[in-house]
């Protein structure tokens, strides 16, 4: 791969289905990879967080990518994918075919550090120098930013807190006994997964879990997510949960689940010791490891500098657009988070770019 160019008009970090669909349509609008605008990657290959994934994550209702904008150019659909491989590698698969096929030149792995002002140019330091620039598009997403809530005792743990984004496979559990917080898709094929490997598997949450069972309110749901990520992201507010509004999909294996006894959560402990987890009953579940499957919140550590944040918490964002700073775009942020939204977000953000080019 070339060098990073040092004054392109836009700089894109991240190339998760984000990024490239905002690299696309930027090739769409005639500007030219390495010329007008870079794409930046910190992961080693292609595939975005999906990368990183575990290895028994495979493509489903569950964990659903929606196509590429113009994956179809190349013959190629998660709709059709093998059901049977590793998500991972899948995606990792097409998002490579896809690069090459729109010739999008991602330099990776390229980690940024932080995004600072300079006059009229943004500036943004990474691991093989520095980037100036007039626009940034930031697409990050979240795996970088893992979310762990506190409880009392935590620090004193003898065993392991392992995070989604360090969930690799459940052999690593075997004959131990594991406590999985969380009540999102996720935590579910955690449950599944190590119910006949681990010793003992216990589930806690902090609601009860919303099973969704119909496809029109699976479809409502969604709306109400997005509708709710919109109004958090106008208004510089902490990003809601997904989950909270969409639920759990009642897929025929969480169903089975449900009726061997794996997927009985039960309301949070109260507090975590170094050999367990103390129930609010006072009850006590020894544990070997507790694992967190508890989200993820944006990664926007590097655009401190920018003083973007409101007192809020969050970053006041419409149409991707920041509101404080014109200039920095945030793809696949708020409503746009979804696979179906990351695609939208490119296609507008893009035509923003244009406009102010």
């Amino acid at each position: 791969m070339s060098k990073v160019p040092a004054r392109p008009q836009v700089v894109i970090i991240g190339a998760g289905q984000a990024g490239l669909a905002v690299a696309y349509y930027l090739r769409r609008f005639q500007l030219e990879p390495d010329v007008d605008f870079v794409v930046l990657d910190r992961g080693p290959v292609t595939g975005g967080a999906w990368q990183f994934r575990w290895d028994a994550l495979r493509l489903g209702s569950a964990h659903k990518v929606n196509d590429l904008p113009g994956m179809d150019e190349l013959g190629l659909s998660f709709e059709n994918a093998d059901r049977t491989l590793p998500a991972k590698d899948i995606v990792s698969g097409y998002y490579r075919r896809y690069e090459d096929h729109f010739d999008l030149k991602v330099h990776r792995p390229i980690v940024v550090s932080d995004v600072r002002n300079s006059r009229a140019d943004l500036v943004v330091h990474h691991s093989e120098g520095a980037t100036a620039t007039q626009i940034l598009v930031n697409a990050t997403g979240t795996w970088g930013s893992p979310f762990v809530p506190y409880y009392p005792g935590a620090s004193t743990f003898r065993g392991r807190h392992v995070h989604t984004n360090g969930y690799v496979s459940a052999e690593e559990f075997r004959g131990q006994n594991v406590v999985v917080v969380g009540g999102g898709t996720s935590a579910v094929g955690f449950l599944l997964e190590l119910e006949h490997i681990a010793g003992s598997v216990s589930w806690a949450s902090r609601r009860p879990i919303d099973y969704s069972t119909e496809h029109v309110r699976t479809i409502e749901g969604g709306i109400a997510a997005v509708r709710d990520a919109d109004a958090a992201a106008r208004a510089g507010k902490a990003l809601p949960s997904v989950v909270s509004a969409t639920g759990v999909p009642l897929t025929r294996k969480v169903a089975a689940g449900i009726s061997r006894g794996v997927l009985k959560e039960r309301a949070m402990f109260a507090s975590i010791e170094p050999d367990g987890v103390r129930w609010r009953d006072g009850s006590f579940t020894p544990a070997d490891a507790l694992i967190w499957a508890t989200g993820f919140r944006p990664e926007l550590r590097h655009l401190a500098p920018l003083k973007l944040r409101e007192k809020e918490g969050g970053v006041s964002v419409e149409s991707g657009q920041v509101w404080t700073d014109p200039r920095v775009f945030l793809a696949g942020y708020g409503p746009f988070a979804s696979t179906v939204g990351a695609n939208r977000s490119g296609r507008i953000i893009a035509r923003q770019i244009m406009a102010m080019l």
